[in-house]
């Protein structure tokens, strides 16, 4: 593998094995406010980030490339309120849309075309993930301060029963 792409690709790894431990952070808190539907949520969340860092972690590998781990540093624990979490996890999406971005960008310009087609799994998946989070922020918006909406919404998350998509 080229050099720059894999240490890039190795950032990327990092990146969402860091994503995971942010969302697991963001469960916890959840589930200390007894917003269990969220906090079921954001476990899958967890779960499907942790899938991504090993889709990539597992082609570094099948390239014959180095896997480079990295300190995870500590995530947020503490938040306004539930829709605050998830205003967070859309702000979270949309970085990692943007490093997903830079990172394909960067293996047009290296003609890392393995790479790419790789990443055109993540681009996809990021298009899903910011809809997801977007659709979720939107209908908190609506419901404000609704303590039984907010409770209808918490219900709703708890609902999801897998990771969305599998790697």
């Amino acid at each position: 593998m080229n050099a720059t792409v894999l240490k890039a690709i190795n950032e990327q790894i990092n990146s969402e094995f860091e994503a995971s431990y942010t969302y697991l952070a963001m469960a916890a808190y959840c589930e200390t406010k007894r917003f269990t539907g969220a906090a079921k949520w954001l476990r899958l969340q967890t779960e499907e980030e942790h899938l991504h860092a090993m889709k990539l972690f597992d082609f570094v590998l099948a390239r014959g490339g180095a896997v480079e781990l990295k300190a995870i540093g500590q995530p947020k624990v503490a938040f306004e309120s539930l829709p605050a979490v998830f205003e967070q996890a859309l702000a979270h999406e949309q970085g990692v849309t943007s490093r997903i971005n830079a990172l394909y960008e960067l293996c047009f310009a290296e003609k890392a075309f393995a790479e790419m087609t790789e990443l055109q799994w993540f681009l996809t998946e990021q298009v899903e993930e910011e809809k997801v989070a977007t659709d979720i922020v939107a209908r908190f918006n609506l419901v404000k301060h609704d303590a039984a909406a907010l409770l209808d919404m918490d219900r709703e998350l708890g609902d999801r029963s897998t990771a969305t998509r599998k790697p």
